[in-house]
C-alpha cells in the first residue's frame, strides 16, 4: 500500500531510491472502520495522513448541529494544518465515513523527512499550493453559487461523492437541510428528463 503514496509524489517531484527507502521505513499504514474519530475539536493534531482509501469528512459542530465542510478521497492528503502547525486544538472532527487505509505521518517524522531530503520539502510545498488553490475555489464557489449550482457542481466534478456520502452530510456540505437537498434532486431530475 505505500506503493501507492510512492507514486503520488511521483507524479510530482522525481523520487531516489534513498527517499523511497525513507518513506517506506518512516510512513505506517493503518486501518480505520467506518465512524472511527480521527480528531475531535479540542484534540492537537500530532499526525497528518494520506488517504490510500475509502472517504474521510472534515466537520464541525455548530449550536450542535454537524456541519460538513470537505470530503477526502483516495490520493488526498488528511490534516487539520493549524491544529498540525502550531499545536492549537482543533475547532473540527476529521471522521471516516467509510472504511479507511490511511498512511499516517507523525509531525516529528514529518519534519526529519522535509528537512532531509530538499524533494520531499518541495513536494509538500507543492501540495500547499494545490490545497490552497481547492479551498479558495471552494470557499468562493460556495459564497457566489446557490446550492442547486453547488450541488451541480458536485455532479460534475465529483460525482463519486454523491454515491459515497450519506444525503444529510452531502446536505450539510452544500448549505442546505436533507429535505432542501432532496427538492433539489427532484428538480434536476425533472429538468433531465
Amino acid at each position: 500500500m505505500i506503493s501507492k503514496l510512492i507514486d503520488h509524489i511521483s507524479t510530482f517531484v522525481p523520487l531516489g531510491e534513498e527517499e523511497v527507502a525513507a518513506i517506506s521505513s518512516s510512513i505506517q499504514i493503518r486501518k480505520f472502520e467506518k465512524g472511527d474519530i480521527l480528531l475531535k475539536e479540542g484534540m492537537v493534531s500530532r499526525v497528518s495522513y494520506f488517504n490510500l482509501e475509502g472517504c474521510v469528512r472534515l466537520y464541525y459542530i455548530v449550536d450542535g448541529e454537524e456541519k460538513t465542510t470537505f470530503f477526502y478521497t483516495e490520493n488526498q492528503f488528511i490534516t487539520s494544518i493549524r491544529s498540525f502547525t502550531t499545536k492549537a486544538p482543533s475547532s473540527h472532527y476529521l471522521e471516516c465515513i467509510e472504511d479507511c487505509t490511511l498512511a499516517l505521518l507523525p509531525f516529528e517524522t514529518e519534519k526529519k523527512l522535509l528537512s532531509t531530503f530538499p524533494k520531499l520539502e518541495s513536494f509538500a510545498r507543492l501540495i500547499l499550493e494545490k490545497e490552497l488553490g481547492n479551498y479558495q475555489e471552494m470557499l468562493s464557489t460556495y459564497i457566489i453559487s446557490s446550492p442547486e449550482q453547488r450541488y451541480l457542481n458536485l455532479l460534475e466534478n465529483n460525482p463519486q461523492i454523491l454515491q459515497r456520502v450519506p444525503l444529510f452530510q452531502l446536505a450539510s456540505y452544500i448549505g442546505v437541510k436533507a429535505e432542501s437537498l432532496s427538492r433539489i434532486r427532484n428538480r434536476i431530475t425533472k429538468n433531465a428528463s
